[in-house]
């Protein structure tokens, strides 16, 4: 059913009209209030406001060096965080390590083939870094490309 044939714009102001005209107590209250409702939606909505910019944001400075560091300080430190950072990755590649034998002798003890599991997991771990690595060098092309292009 086409939605232009349900409805008539002369019909609905005709029965409107009819309903107005009958004699009814508080018609023309209740034709006002109706009236007054929507046009004072629409006025609270369409007033003008200006809204002030929010304030800047305070910015606290966290320093947690001596100001007056030597470049031999900055050094020793730098070397202090890389042995930290090295100690922290060896303790990780043990954990990791362990977990892969825990996980072996389970499997083991369960039947399964670890080795052949264990090959084909470092062919699909090779077969990764060699893509991830194409994608590496393929952005790093492209990037040289456009700043190329751009000079």
């Amino acid at each position: 059913m086409r939605l232009k044939s349900r409805f008539h714009v002369k019909s609905g102001v005709t029965d409107l009209w009819d309903y107005v005209r009958e004699p009814r107590p508080f018609r023309w209250t209740l034709l006002l209030l109706s009236a007054m409702i929507p046009a004072g939606a629409l006025l609270a909505l369409s007033q003008e406001s200006h809204l002030r910019p929010p304030d800047p944001p305070k910015v606290t400075f966290i320093n947690t060096f001596a100001e007056g560091r030597t470049d031999e300080e900055i050094l020793l430190s730098n070397i202090e965080n890389q042995r930290r950072k090295e100690a922290r990755e060896a303790e990780r590649a043990e954990l990791l390590e362990r977990k892969v034998e825990a996980y072996k002798t389970l499997g083991r003890a369960t039947g399964l083939d670890v080795d052949e599991m264990a090959r084909e997991a470092e062919l699909e771990n090779a077969r990764e870094a060699a893509e991830a690595e194409a994608r590496q060098r393929e952005y790093y092309q492209a990037g040289e490309t456009v700043a190329a292009g751009t000079e």
